[in-house]
């Protein structure tokens, strides 16, 4: 444009800003909980097309570590696994290190670190326990992928333990806190795992030596046989909260737990001292039975369930987190993947007078 055909006028289009993006909030994931008011399980999904959870997981360890220590637990749904293989992916992104080892029961492996779960009937239920929690190492995470849903039932619940702490009667959960629990097992030939496959000798010096390393006492009785007695934690200290957690297996190892027949079967075989597996307070005084009542409707009121679908991955901080198994009906297909051992002496003991249920 020109006036009286002097010069052009030029308009000044000022100084252009430019506004800084937070591009956190384009997120790959999205996060949500499965109840109102229920942080067990955080679940997250993906909020985009073709997601590589292995890859984000991997890019984002310590924030999904702090969810754990959060949460408790993670709920991986909608990813598009497929395969124990994908599974290990993700699995040994979340994880510093799998475990290749798998608890004290024989598992099948699936692919590489990659294990089923826990080979037990169909019909009956596997009850809360932390995992390797009656042993002087355990996981602090364990992951679940679900290969095939079962046509009916099949749940895996989980509770979180911090709670069930301060839920249980402040006693109970002081003498627990206070006094450990001992596991006594006992090895037979055609009962259980004998102790030549579980401790992978013949050398019974060899047995004595490992469990001299792992803090069980051992005493070798009639008929070939072998008992070994370990005192744990029932209650921990988590190392990075600082938070109480009934963190244990007195469920499955306690004989009131068992069904009344099975119970009643074995207690007409065995002494008491000669049972497949027994728990005691760790001054080796019995755990009543109303004790174990209310620690199984402690645990139940607590407790979480979710129907599994298909690809389904759940990550647990094994020292928050218990879990256990519904029956179920039909071809269930749950593997699992243990990672990043923690050694009982890594563990600070709770100190006696700080107890509380908060």
């Amino acid at each position: 444009m020109t006036d009286g055909g002097s010069a052009p006028v030029r308009k000044s289009l000022g100084t252009i800003t430019r506004k800084a993006v937070d591009l956190t909030q384009f997120s790959p994931v999205r996060e949500s909980v499965l109840g109102d008011g229920q942080k067990l399980p955080l679940k997250i999904e993906p909020a985009v097309d073709h997601v590589d959870l292995a890859e984000w997981a991997r890019n984002n360890r310590a924030a999904i570590e702090q969810k754990l220590y959060e949460h408790g637990g993670i709920l991986f749904r909608g990813f598009g696994l497929s395969s124990p293989v994908d599974f290990e992916k993700v699995a040994g992104s979340i994880c510093r290190e799998l475990y290749a080892e798998y608890g004290d029961l024989p598992r099948e492996g699936v692919a590489g670190k990659v294990y089923t779960s826990t080979p037990y009937p169909p019909d009956k239920s596997i009850l809360y326990h932390n995992e390797s929690s009656h042993m002087h190492a355990w996981p602090s995470k364990i992951n679940f992928f679900c290969v095939t849903v079962a046509s009916e039932g099949g749940a895996t619940p989980i509770v979180d333990c911090r709670e069930v702490y301060r839920r249980l009667d402040p006693k109970v959960a002081e003498e627990f806190a206070k006094k450990g629990v001992m596991y006594v097992r006992n090895f037979s030939e055609g009962l259980d795992v004998n102790w030549r496959r579980f401790f992978h000798t013949e050398d019974k010096k060899a047995v004595e030596d490992s469990c001299r390393n792992a803090g069980m006492t051992c005493e070798w009785t009639d008929g070939d046989g072998l008992r070994v007695r370990q005192v744990c934690r029932a209650v921990l200290r988590h190392p990075k909260t600082g938070e109480l957690t009934f963190f244990n297996q007195v469920q499955l190892h306690h004989i009131h737990c068992l069904e009344p027949a099975v119970r009643q079967s074995l207690l007409s075989i065995f002494k008491q001292e000669d049972l497949p597996r027994h728990v005691y307070f760790g001054d080796g005084s019995p755990i009543p039975d109303a004790v174990m009542d209310h620690v199984g409707e402690v645990y139940e009121k607590t407790a979480v369930r979710f129907a599994w679908q298909p690809g389904d991955m759940v990550s647990l901080d094994n020292m928050l987190t218990a879990h256990a198994r519904d029956p179920y009906v039909g071809a269930r297909k749950i593997v699992v993947a243990l990672g990043d051992m923690v050694n009982s002496s890594d563990v600070e003991s709770v100190a006696s007078g700080s107890f509380g249920n908060s």
